[in-house]
């Protein structure tokens, strides 16, 4: 079990039940009322029933606009629930009916819109991928896609939600779940129709409140492009300048894009060395490419964004020259700035994990400890 990978490397090892065990490991200056600068503030949690031991712990995947943050967190014997945490702390867990119970099996929440509807997958005792939108109410409805294997990612405030999911030949294929159930499926121009190719989901706020969509697809050369879905369903493919153009080159992975109300993309790339590099996609299809200061250079280190705001500020995180993990906060003008959580680890795949970003600039995200226990943060501004 590989603790910290790349949020990137979860979503599509959460494919299979035997790589879930990996899941873990692994998605703003203000001014008060003086003249001195505000400084953030950084506050960690736990979800009840977390464990204390390696690779298990709390994940805070994404936050809303009104504070609260859902995400996951592994119990003692390694089974995955999902958590709510209103803006007061308080902190509900649930899980989705028929969900497994066995190690590695769970629930998975990853999107959280404004009115505070959950989405995600569950695992049954089968092995089996299902959908789930949790109302805000707490009831929660399943549902399937067509294939053998569904993924939900992401729910824009219509209530629409987004994600892939797999058929029995292993190809992946994107999905539009509109709010009255209906399942619309489409695939990038140009991808591939082989085993592990196909149209993929991003894995954190790939759909905007317009209901466009960005993500990813493999060619039938297994090399990875991006795509965005606008609203009436015609689809752009692009590439990031610098972006390997080599089969097989981290393929296996579902890069993260995120998409705001704007258009603007906000992504990431592996070079033809595999490092790591974030991407902006203006509205206008102007692709600007940046790395982190202090971001590593070597095979699987860089610059990872994980999602950006309706202002046009990203959060990310990047791994160093000795493989552990920062987050960073980009401000439109490009600033970049190094954010660690307290009591982070502070060896190679440990570290601060900045995932989701609200639109007033509030972060949330995890931490790995030294002993290698998650913890979830929030960083106000």
């Amino acid at each position: 079990m590989t603790n910290h990978i790349t949020f990137a490397q979860f979503c599509s090892a959460a494919r299979q039940k035997g790589a879930l065990a990996l899941c873990l490991a692994l998605c703003m200056p203000g001014l008060g009322l003086s003249a001195s600068p505000k400084k953030p503030t950084i506050i960690t949690f736990d979800a009840p029933g977390a464990g204390t031991g390696i690779n298990q712990g709390t994940a805070g995947l994404g936050n809303n606009t009104a504070g609260a943050i859902t995400g996951f967190y592994i119990d003692p014997s390694s089974v995955f629930h999902g958590f709510l945490r209103a803006p007061d702390g308080t902190i509900t867990t649930f899980d989705a009916p028929g969900v497994g119970t066995g190690a590695d099996d769970g629930t998975f929440p990853f999107g959280l819109n404004p009115g505070g509807a959950i989405t995600g997958f569950y695992i049954d005792p089968s092995s089996v991928f299902h959908g789930f939108l949790r109302a805000p109410d707490g009831t929660i409805t399943t549902f399937d896609a067509p294939g053998v294997a569904t993924y939900p990612k992401c729910i824009n405030p219509a209530g629409t939600i987004t994600g892939s999911s797999t058929d029995a030949s292993n190809v992946s294929h994107g999905f539009l779940r509109a709010p009255d159930g209906t399942i619309t499926t489409f695939d990038a121009p140009g991808a591939g129709t082989g085993a592990n190719q196909g149209t993929k989901d991003a894995c954190v706020s790939n759909i905007d409140s317009g209901g466009a969509i960005t993500g990813s697809y493999i060619d039938g050369r297994n090399v990875r492009h991006d795509y965005v879905r606008a609203p009436d369903g015609t689809i752009t493919t692009f590439d990031a300048p610098g972006a390997s153009t080599g089969a097989d080159q981290d393929t296996q992975s579902d890069y993260n894009l995120s998409i705001n109300s704007a258009g603007a993309i906000a992504g990431m790339y592996a070079d033809a060395s595999n490092v790591y590099h974030g991407f902006l996609r203006a509205p206008d299809g102007t692709i600007t490419t940046f790395d982190a200061p202090g971001a590593g250079t070597g095979a699987g280190q860089g610059t990872m964004p994980q999602n950006i705001n309706a202002a046009g500020t990203i959060a990310g995180w990047y791994t160093d020259k000795n493989n552990m993990h920062h987050g960073f906060l980009r401000t439109p003008d490009g600033t970049i700035t190094t954010l660690d959580a307290p009591h982070a680890g502070k060896g190679a795949d440990q570290g601060t994990t900045a995932l989701g970003i609200n639109p007033a600039g509030s972060i949330a995200g995890w931490y790995s400890d030294k002993s290698k226990v998650s913890h979830g943060f929030l960083r106000t501004p």
